[in-house]
Protein backbone atom coordinates (compact mmCIF):
# COMPACT_ATOMS: atom_id res chain seq x y z
CA UNK A 1 0.00 0.00 0.00
CA UNK A 2 1.43 3.25 -0.81
CA UNK A 3 1.32 6.07 1.50
CA UNK A 4 -0.97 8.93 2.36
CA UNK A 5 -0.37 11.79 0.92
CA UNK A 6 -0.26 15.26 3.26
CA UNK A 7 -0.87 18.48 1.42
CA UNK A 8 0.53 21.23 3.50
CA UNK A 9 0.27 24.56 2.91
CA UNK A 10 2.74 27.19 4.20
CA UNK A 11 1.49 30.58 5.23
CA UNK A 12 -0.81 29.71 8.62
CA UNK A 13 0.58 26.34 9.26
CA UNK A 14 4.48 26.68 8.87
CA UNK A 15 4.86 30.41 8.65
CA UNK A 16 1.88 31.75 11.81
CA UNK A 17 1.82 34.67 9.72
CA UNK A 18 -1.26 35.97 12.33
CA UNK A 19 1.01 36.28 15.33
CA UNK A 20 1.46 39.20 16.99
CA UNK A 21 4.03 40.96 14.21
CA UNK A 22 6.53 42.22 16.69
CA UNK A 23 7.17 38.78 18.48
CA UNK A 24 8.70 36.41 16.37
CA UNK A 25 7.15 32.31 18.15
CA UNK A 26 9.81 30.83 20.48
CA UNK A 27 12.28 28.42 17.98
CA UNK A 28 11.32 29.90 14.34
CA UNK A 29 13.88 31.93 12.14
CA UNK A 30 12.94 34.83 10.20
CA UNK A 31 13.47 34.60 6.37
CA UNK A 32 12.50 37.34 3.82
CA UNK A 33 11.53 37.06 0.24
CA UNK A 34 11.67 39.61 -2.18
CA UNK A 35 8.71 40.40 -4.55
CA UNK A 36 7.92 39.01 -7.39
CA UNK A 37 9.96 35.46 -7.14
CA UNK A 38 7.19 33.04 -8.32
CA UNK A 39 5.73 33.69 -4.72
CA UNK A 40 1.87 33.67 -4.13
CA UNK A 41 2.04 34.81 -1.08
CA UNK A 42 -0.52 36.35 1.31
CA UNK A 43 -0.67 39.40 0.04
CA UNK A 44 -1.32 40.62 -3.64
CA UNK A 45 1.85 42.36 -4.55
CA UNK A 46 0.60 45.92 -5.06
CA UNK A 47 -0.46 45.97 -0.88
CA UNK A 48 2.72 44.71 -0.12
CA UNK A 49 5.53 47.00 1.57
CA UNK A 50 8.97 45.72 1.35
CA UNK A 51 10.10 42.14 1.36
CA UNK A 52 7.33 39.12 2.62
CA UNK A 53 8.30 38.42 5.94
CA UNK A 54 8.37 34.34 6.82
CA UNK A 55 8.79 32.29 10.25
CA UNK A 56 9.64 29.09 9.91
CA UNK A 57 10.67 26.61 12.60
CA UNK A 58 13.65 24.49 11.55
CA UNK A 59 12.82 21.51 13.24
CA UNK A 60 9.40 20.98 11.64
CA UNK A 61 10.69 19.41 8.61
CA UNK A 62 11.81 16.58 10.78
CA UNK A 63 8.42 16.11 12.49
CA UNK A 64 6.57 15.95 9.10
CA UNK A 65 8.99 13.16 7.61
CA UNK A 66 8.65 11.06 10.56
CA UNK A 67 4.87 11.13 10.07
CA UNK A 68 4.17 8.30 7.75
CA UNK A 69 2.84 10.12 4.44
CA UNK A 70 3.86 10.83 1.33
CA UNK A 71 4.51 15.15 0.94
CA UNK A 72 3.41 17.56 -1.19
CA UNK A 73 2.56 21.33 -0.82
CA UNK A 74 -0.48 23.02 -1.22
CA UNK A 75 0.39 26.69 -1.22
CA UNK A 76 -0.01 29.75 -3.20
CA UNK A 77 3.91 29.27 -3.12
CA UNK A 78 3.90 26.42 -5.20
CA UNK A 79 6.95 25.44 -6.69
CA UNK A 80 8.86 28.39 -4.85
CA UNK A 81 8.51 26.23 -1.32
CA UNK A 82 10.82 23.96 -2.35
CA UNK A 83 13.44 26.94 -2.64
CA UNK A 84 12.85 29.34 0.04
CA UNK A 85 10.66 27.25 2.83
CA UNK A 86 12.03 23.35 2.10
CA UNK A 87 16.24 24.20 3.14
CA UNK A 88 14.85 26.52 6.39
CA UNK A 89 12.49 23.80 7.79
CA UNK A 90 14.52 20.40 6.69
CA UNK A 91 12.42 19.41 3.88
CA UNK A 92 14.17 17.92 0.54
CA UNK A 93 12.43 19.03 -2.54
CA UNK A 94 8.82 17.89 -2.63
CA UNK A 95 6.09 18.03 -5.64
CA UNK A 96 3.36 20.55 -5.49
CA UNK A 97 -0.29 20.95 -6.69
CA UNK A 98 -0.26 23.50 -9.61
CA UNK A 99 -3.02 25.24 -8.90
CA UNK A 100 -3.66 27.29 -12.64
CA UNK A 101 -6.62 28.90 -12.84
CA UNK A 102 -7.98 28.06 -9.28
CA UNK A 103 -5.68 29.92 -8.19
CA UNK A 104 -7.25 32.72 -5.53
CA UNK A 105 -10.85 31.68 -7.34
CA UNK A 106 -13.93 32.20 -5.11
CA UNK A 107 -16.45 29.76 -5.69
CA UNK A 108 -19.71 30.30 -5.39
CA UNK A 109 -20.68 27.53 -3.30
CA UNK A 110 -18.30 28.72 -0.54
CA UNK A 111 -15.87 25.74 -1.03
CA UNK A 112 -12.48 26.72 -0.81
CA UNK A 113 -10.63 27.15 -4.30
CA UNK A 114 -8.31 24.90 -3.34
CA UNK A 115 -10.21 22.11 -2.61
CA UNK A 116 -11.09 20.88 -5.89
CA UNK A 117 -7.46 20.73 -7.13
CA UNK A 118 -6.35 19.21 -3.99
CA UNK A 119 -9.18 15.87 -4.75
CA UNK A 120 -8.42 15.78 -8.39
CA UNK A 121 -4.05 16.07 -8.01
CA UNK A 122 -5.18 13.04 -4.64
CA UNK A 123 -6.38 10.70 -7.81
CA UNK A 124 -8.47 8.50 -4.75
CA UNK A 125 -5.38 8.18 -2.22
CA UNK A 126 -6.33 9.10 1.15
CA UNK A 127 -4.83 12.01 2.31
CA UNK A 128 -4.65 14.73 5.60
CA UNK A 129 -4.74 18.32 4.41
CA UNK A 130 -3.09 20.71 6.40
CA UNK A 131 -4.38 24.11 6.52
CA UNK A 132 -6.00 27.57 8.00
CA UNK A 133 -8.31 27.99 5.50
CA UNK A 134 -10.82 24.83 5.36
CA UNK A 135 -14.43 24.84 6.07
CA UNK A 136 -17.04 22.57 6.74
CA UNK A 137 -17.74 23.31 3.41
CA UNK A 138 -14.75 21.86 2.58
CA UNK A 139 -14.65 18.84 4.14
CA UNK A 140 -18.58 18.17 2.78
CA UNK A 141 -16.87 18.24 -0.50
CA UNK A 142 -14.42 15.85 0.22
CA UNK A 143 -16.75 13.52 1.82
CA UNK A 144 -18.77 13.37 -1.37
CA UNK A 145 -15.83 13.86 -3.93
CA UNK A 146 -13.66 11.26 -2.46
CA UNK A 147 -15.81 8.49 -0.91
CA UNK A 148 -13.35 5.81 -2.07
CA UNK A 149 -10.64 7.00 0.42
CA UNK A 150 -10.89 8.72 3.40
CA UNK A 151 -9.39 12.36 3.72
CA UNK A 152 -8.34 14.68 6.65
CA UNK A 153 -9.24 18.41 6.37
CA UNK A 154 -6.62 19.73 9.66
CA UNK A 155 -7.20 23.39 10.51
CA UNK A 156 -4.01 24.43 11.90
CA UNK A 157 -3.84 28.39 13.70
CA UNK A 158 -2.46 30.71 11.75
CA UNK A 159 -1.01 32.65 15.34
CA UNK A 160 0.77 29.58 16.47
CA UNK A 161 2.02 26.93 13.52
CA UNK A 162 1.94 23.58 13.48
CA UNK A 163 1.95 22.68 17.35
CA UNK A 164 2.94 18.93 18.71
CA UNK A 165 -0.99 18.23 19.41
CA UNK A 166 -1.27 19.14 15.06
CA UNK A 167 1.71 16.16 14.58
CA UNK A 168 -0.21 13.90 17.08
CA UNK A 169 -3.27 14.37 15.05
CA UNK A 170 -1.80 13.87 11.69
CA UNK A 171 0.30 10.78 13.23
CA UNK A 172 -2.92 8.97 14.34
CA UNK A 173 -4.57 9.22 10.93
CA UNK A 174 -2.49 7.56 9.31
CA UNK A 175 -2.22 4.96 11.36
CA UNK A 176 -5.32 4.27 10.99
CA UNK A 177 -5.00 4.38 7.70
CA UNK A 178 -2.42 1.87 8.11
CA UNK A 179 0.95 3.73 7.48
CA UNK A 180 3.44 3.79 9.92
CA UNK A 181 5.71 6.58 10.46
CA UNK A 182 9.01 6.62 8.58
CA UNK A 183 11.22 6.61 11.47
CA UNK A 184 9.74 3.41 12.95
Amino acid sequence: MSRPLLFLDVDGPLNPYAAKPERRPAGYTTIRVPHGDGVGGLLPLSLRRGPLRVWLNPHHGRELLRLGYELCWATTWMAAANRWIAPVVGLPELPFVDFGEALFQERADGVHWKTAPLVEYAEGRPFAWVDDEQSERDASYVATHHPASRGLLHHVNPRIGLREDDFRALADFAVSLGSSPADA
